[in-house]
């Protein structure tokens, strides 16, 4: 009886919702814009032309941003493979994935707080940059075993690629969050390892910061993403390097990047000196972690981009304060200390935002955008909604 009164509700409800609400159930296209544009990509417009409205039209949208950024940028992030399974032993989590007749196995260490747990947990590529406070859990991933990152020569070598096949479209980065991804996995099956999966974080720094970047977009089970340092490939812009580097900055562009090795998919070569031809860019990579946790931490050295990562977090908080959440992601900037060493001026940033997204404590995250003078308006020609 309850079946046949809900059902014909349900029916009638979603017969009623407007067509640009439904977006034809988010059918996400499988090619995408290449057209010359020197300002951000609309993240409040669907390739088709239609308008994001609503946070359900959002949901839609992130799909057709992480499509393309997939087919123009990381190549293919493949599902949850047929079999995953996890031990623990010690400290040391053991991971076997098995698809297509394959099987890989890779190991993560944990170091737990003393206690009963379960305990929020960090996952920190190669190891932990940033300061761990003592009621957070570390997990180190190793992430040059699943994908290797030596130069050229080192594409489609590692852990995913004897899976998946060494041609397999995917760059380094997404082998690595292909890896977080199992670690999720493994957390959810294993609860001897006393971490909780609902509060698990990433982070990495320079090279590891892309991945810890790209990690938290496609890994929707992270809750909160601590890219350090990640400039070019992470944090900044294609379009505002390109725009710095023209003004005669020293900074690290799509061009350059993609000689120097092998983080990014085989098809982003066709875009490396044509960035503006990309269906997004990288305020939208933050749009994709949205409304999770994000804090975005960068060094003032000109090869990162201080002005290019600035202005695109600023484009990337925009779409976090259309869905209602502003607080939820900031950046903070600092200047004067060595490459991926980490200065106590952010440490503040740094405690408020592990203290609200995996301890579940009260934190103000208020607007934290700290960085050096960024004209954002300059690079968008869109204004961001509020979305309903």
């Amino acid at each position: 009886m309850k079946y046949s009164i809900i059902l014909p509700f349900l029916a009638t409800t979603v017969l009623a919702a407007p067509l640009e609400s439904r977006q034809a159930a988010c059918n996400v296209p499988t090619t995408f814009p290449t057209t010359a544009n020197s300002k951000l990509p609309n993240p409040f417009k669907f390739f088709n032309g239609g308008d994001v409205k609503t946070k359900a039209d959002f949901e839609c949208k992130n799909k057709e941003v992480s499509a393309a950024i997939q087919a123009q940028e990381l190549g293919v992030f493949p599902p949850k493979p047929s079999t995953v399974t996890a031990s623990l032993s010690g400290s040391t989590l053991s991971i076997s994935s098995t698809e297509g007749g394959k099987t890989v196995s890779f190991t993560v260490s944990i170091k737990t707080p003393s206690g009963n747990g379960p305990f929020p947990a960090i996952i920190a590529y190669g190891a932990a940059s940033i300061p761990v406070p003592a009621g957070v859990a570390t997990i180190t991933f190793n992430n040059d075993n699943i994908g290797a990152q030596q130069g050229q020569s080192s594409r489609g070598q590692g852990k995913f690629f004897d899976l998946y096949g060494s041609g397999h479209s995917a760059g380094a980065l997404t082998a690595w969050a292909w890896g977080v991804d199992r670690v999720m996995d493994a957390l959810e099956a294993t609860s001897a390892t006393k971490i909780d999966p609902k509060r698990v974080g990433v982070t990495g720094c320079s090279r590891n910061g892309k991945g810890a970047f790209v990690a938290a977009a496609l890994v929707g089970r992270i809750a909160l993403g601590l890219p350090q340092e990640s400039g070019s490939g992470g944090a900044a812009c294609w379009r505002v390097s390109d725009s710095e580097k023209a003004k005669g900055k020293n900074i690290q562009t799509a061009s350059q990047i993609v000689g120097e090795n092998v983080w990014f998919s085989k098809n982003f070569n066709a875009f490396s000196t044509k960035a503006n031809t990309l269906a997004t860019d990288h305020h939208q990579l933050a749009g994709m972690v949205a409304p999770r946790g994000l804090l975005v931490i960068e060094n003032e050295i000109d090869w990162l981009g201080p002005v290019s990562t600035t202005a695109c977090m600023k484009a990337g908080r925009l779409i976090y304060k259309a869905l209602g959440v502003p607080d939820n992601m900031g950046f903070t900037g600092s200047g004067n200390h060595a490459h991926c060493q980490f200065p106590s001026n952010q440490q503040s940033d740094l405690t408020a935002y592990i203290n609200k997204f995996l301890l579940n404590q009260d934190a103000n995250t208020a607007n934290i955008e700290k960085g050096p003078s960024a004209d954002v308006a300059s690079y968008i020609d869109w204004t961001a909604p509020t979305l309903t």
